[in-house]
């Protein structure tokens, strides 16, 4: 079979086929978490083992807001934003360690210091509703 052929078939998931926004994706603070750990890999912490946690820590925060969405029970659902106000915070001060040991530009630490408020201010008032 050529590409030709498994193309033309048809896809239920195909481009005109419409997608309804996942509960996630209806969150702002979700919204603000992609923006935060992309201003995160943007620091481009130069000591890897710093880098790779400041990484993983934005990405849960992202991961835990989004599995936070979907939960049920209230506390369900506080339990996963709390996990991501952590890993927020977490990242942002790896962040803030990077530049104080000269490992990233400083000028790399208000963007992220501005999305990481903006997102813990977010999941807390998730948290507490």
């Amino acid at each position: 079979m050529n590409d030709t052929t498994s193309s033309s078939r048809s896809n239920p998931t195909s481009e005109s086929t419409p997608v309804r926004p996942l509960p996630h994706q209806k969150l702002l603070a979700y919204q603000v978490a992609l923006s935060f750990a992309a201003a995160v890999r943007e620091a481009a912490i130069r000591e890897t083992s710093l880098r790779d946690q400041a990484l993983r820590a934005a990405t849960s925060a992202c991961l835990n807001t989004a599995e936070g969405a979907t939960k049920v029970t209230p506390a369900d659902r506080r339990r996963a934003f709390v996990i991501a106000r952590g890993e927020a915070c977490e990242a942002a001060a790896a962040v803030e360690i990077a530049v104080a040991a000269g490992l990233t530009p400083a000028s790399s630490l208000p963007p992220v210091l501005r999305l990481a408020d903006r997102l813990v201010a977010l999941l807390t008032g998730l948290i507490t509703r």
